[in-house]
């Protein structure tokens, strides 16, 4: 591949030998550089998306505007979120959260300031995705020299999440943190338990309303003619298929969306293990049964 243009020290347009045109992104691959030399993209730090991408153009005349260490903070930012998550973001996070994070200095020296307002929900449904914007928010602040609130690791995160998604998928961060936290209330109060956030119980249970907002949003939720395990669980956890009920209605209210039984038999189960789990705590009555 050649260099057709470079953009910045991190940032180049190459050409192959079709004719067939990329953005090349990479710490310092753009330093020194030419149009017309030869440049490899196989090294593991680099990221290659054709022009054909819909984020090609709004990357280009972003990161031909703004200085080059505001895209090196984001693929440190995404190199440390692929590692902890073992996953592959999309490649549509280096053009938001690099967008994010130069508005959001911009903004700071400004003394403008702006409210995630489901920074509760990142940060306990979210937490892995939470840390790596914790440590994104440090790295950023020595990089930058700038002062940035606490609330700009929730943003990191949600920017991560998103990534995280499926790209056909019909939510986003925000809504998924807000949804779990609508159910996460329901379970709380109808259950009357107290949920330990630290149990491995209360892990899985997150983990499977994550995978559910995911499905609930896409409209990809679970559906089968077998109604076994539903009828299983509301004979042997009444009090867990119940809640799971309420949760069924508050969802068909709030958003007109019908919660199939297969689903609903999955949220009674976790929220079984999550009630048995606070009375093995407390040595109380279990509140499933």
């Amino acid at each position: 591949m050649r260099i057709s243009k470079v953009l910045n020290s991190s940032v180049v347009l190459v050409q192959d030998d079709s004719g067939e045109e990329s953005i090349l992104l990479g710490k310092g691959i753009g330093y020194g550089r030419r149009p017309g030399q030869v440049i490899d993209r196989q090294p593991s730090d680099r990221v290659f998306i054709p022009l054909s991408n819909p984020d090609a153009q709004p990357m280009i005349e972003l990161f031909s505007s703004i200085p080059p260490v505001f895209l090196e903070l984001t693929q440190d930012i995404v190199a440390d979120a692929e590692a902890v998550l073992g996953v592959k973001l999309s490649p549509h996070i280096y053009l938001m959260l690099t967008d994010h994070l130069h508005f959001a200095v911009e903004r700071q020296r400004l003394g403008i300031t702006v409210t995630n307002r489901v920074l509760w929900e990142l940060k306990h449904f979210y937490r892995h995705e939470y840390e790596v914007g914790l440590r994104g928010l440090q790295r950023a602040c020595q990089l930058l020299n700038v002062s940035l609130p606490e609330e700009e690791a929730g943003n990191i995160a949600f920017h991560i999440v998103n990534a995280r998604m499926d790209g056909g998928a019909g939510g986003d961060a925000m809504q998924a943190a807000r949804l779990i936290g609508e159910l996460t209330n329901i379970v709380t109060y109808r259950m009357h338990t107290h949920l330990d956030t630290e149990s491995i119980h209360y892990t899985r249970f997150i983990s499977h309303l994550q995978f559910f907002a995911d499905r609930f949003f896409s409209g990809k939720l679970m559906d089968s003619d077998d109604d076994f395990l539903f009828r299983q669980m509301q004979q042997g956890y009444p009090a867990a298929t119940d809640c799971a009920e309420r949760i069924r209605t508050y969802l068909l209210r709030k958003y007109n969306i019908f919660i199939p039984n297969e689903e609903t038999a999955y949220l009674a189960l976790h929220i079984a293990r999550l009630a048995k789990s606070a009375r093995d705590n407390t040595e109380g009555e279990d509140p499933a049964r």
